[in-house]
């Protein structure tokens, strides 16, 4: 029993973690592979300082990867399966929403389901 108190603890903290829109968006703009803060600020239309800080977090539960060259700073996922956990979860926003935001949801899926071209799967 203590073994399972403890995945479920572990699994509360990292849904906190992603409990953020900003880190969902992070995460899956990271799906498609490798960016700079500046290249996911402007995909996100973010500041690039609250960028950092949200990348700063992913990294400290090592669930992005930080890659220097010069002073460039690059992130990716550390597991990309993580995204498609989030797409896979979209169902559930589907069936609390669809009456007021269907396009919304939609338009979401259609964008985070383009496969990942540096996917095996």
């Amino acid at each position: 029993m203590p073994s399972r108190l403890i995945v479920s603890r572990e699994l509360a903290d990292l849904f906190r973690l992603l409990a953020h829109a900003d880190r969902l968006r992070l995460v899956e703009e990271l799906r498609l592979g490798e960016k700079d803060v500046t290249g996911l600020a402007a995909a996100l239309d973010l500041p690039a300082t609250r960028v950092s800080q949200h990348l700063a977090l992913l990294r400290a539960q090592r669930l992005v990867e930080e890659r220097r060259d010069g002073r460039n700073h690059f992130y990716c996922l550390s597991r990309p399966h993580l995204a498609d956990w989030i797409i896979d979860a979209l169902p559930f926003v589907d069936i609390r929403q669809r009456l007021e935001e269907a396009e919304h949801i939609d338009a979401a899926r259609a964008l985070w389901s383009v496969p990942d071209p540096n996917s095996s799967h």
